[in-house]
């Protein structure tokens, strides 16, 4: 009995052991999964910025803005709820995708445009897509010679049909440092108003030069771009094109050049652009 009360007494120590994963618990699973989601969706949009032209994005904007009025009162039938039903003819589905003309193109039916103004605009189109064929040899029987036609590059826009000349290494359109024409330029002007009066769009004419290799006191680019692009302007019009069809004449100097290279004879070029008379947007 003495020897039992003169010994220590037994602590017993209990610990409590929490579960869940870790210091953090399992919250921190969630957020890593919402954050690579996030990512996913911010890359696939940086993708679509990339991969897709304006008038897709234009359309793909369209999509998740509807212009579609809401009525709160409006059931869409007959009967208590009012309104028309989705079989009337007024609410049947038009042909085409997002437009109401029948052969559509896909930037109309992106915008949803409906009305005359989408098959004078789509008319537009195509008689714009005439011309360029003309001018680059696409249309079958081309107007243009085989020289010649190394100093034509088109492309259509939303202002218009752009018809851009400019010189080679070598073969000039103009004097140098003057706006006096050369004879290749004169029959340039000349193909291009037979192609232009097929149609009676309006024209724009802008000049471009470029760079002096060394800096001027006073550098000659503006007067001469604006110089050039005016010769252009009296060369058409004595080809034959109506000069209150000419709307604009502008002179770029060497602001705007094509190529890396600002002094390069690639930049000495005229802008000829058939002007759209219906808008596209």
């Amino acid at each position: 009995m003495g020897a039992q009360a003169n010994a220590a007494p037994v602590i017993i120590k209990r610990k409590k052991v929490v579960g869940g994963g870790g210091h953090h618990g399992g919250a921190w699973k969630v957020a890593y999964a919402d954050f690579v989601t996030a990512m996913m969706a911010f890359f696939m949009l940086m993708w679509l910025l990339n991969a897709t032209t304006e008038q897709q994005r234009k359309g793909i904007a369209d999509y998740f803005s509807p212009t579609i009025p809401i009525n709160r009162v409006s059931g869409g039938g007959n009967g208590a709820f009012g309104g028309d039903s989705i079989f009337s003819e007024e609410a049947l589905a038009q042909n085409g995708t997002g437009s109401s003309a029948q052969f559509s193109s896909r930037e109309v039916q992106a915008r949803g445009t409906t009305g005359t103004n989408s098959v004078k605009a789509e008319a537009e189109q195509a008689k714009l897509e005439e011309i360029e064929a003309l001018l680059s040899g696409g249309g079958g029987e081309s107007q243009v010679m085989e020289n010649t036609l190394r100093h034509i590059v088109t492309r259509i826009t939303d202002e218009g049909l752009v018809i851009e000349i400019y010189d080679l290494e070598g073969i000039p359109l103009f004097e140098e440092a003057s706006a006096e024409p050369m004879q290749l330029l004169r029959d340039l002007a000349a193909v291009i108003t037979q192609a232009a009066r097929s149609v009676t769009n309006e024209i724009a004419i802008g000049g471009h030069v470029r760079a002096n290799p060394v800096v001027l006191a006073e550098s000659p680019v503006w007067e001469l771009s604006a110089a050039r692009a005016t010769s252009m302007r009296v060369l058409l019009e004595g080809a034959g094109v109506t000069p209150q069809r000419v709307q604009r004449v502008t002179g770029h100097a060497d602001r705007k050049p094509v190529v890396n290279n600002p002094m390069s004879a690639r930049n000495n070029r005229l802008e000829i652009i058939l002007l759209r008379n219906i808008p596209r947007n």
